[in-house]
């Protein structure tokens, strides 16, 4: 009796009874370059460490500083770059985003605010 049956058609019994197969999902992220909503503040390797020993609390603050002059960017992570620091953000970045961090980056603790450069996009 199985020997009339075609491959094709056991195959699409097999479906029938199993189900489909669910793929499960992951994340696919793929960047040539740097992403405009990269923002580097360049500053010494000291200040680097020291950023980043605190970088949490540091979001929470940059991301209230930001949410206080109503703008819709917000700081998703803060990693550490050759060149300094690189916050990563929801958005391109405004001018005025910029400077609401940069300053506060010069004015935060154990930074010292003259080894501290202007914070550009890639």
């Amino acid at each position: 009796m199985f020997s009339s049956i075609s491959a094709k058609k056991i195959d699409q019994i097999n479906n029938i009874i199993k189900g489909t197969s669910k793929l499960k999902p992951h994340i696919q992220m793929t960047m040539k370059g740097p992403s405009r909503k990269h923002i580097i503040i360049s500053m010494s390797n000291n200040n680097n460490m020291k950023f980043i020993k605190n970088s949490s609390m540091y979001i929470t603050n940059i991301n209230r500083a930001l949410r206080n002059t109503k703008s819709e960017v917000f700081v998703d992570f803060i990693q550490s770059d050759p060149l300094g620091i690189m916050a990563v953000t929801n958005k391109v970045s405004l001018q005025s985003d910029l400077q609401i961090i940069k300053q506060y980056i010069k004015n935060s603790d154990n930074i010292d605010a003259l080894q501290v450069e202007v914070s550009h996009l890639p």
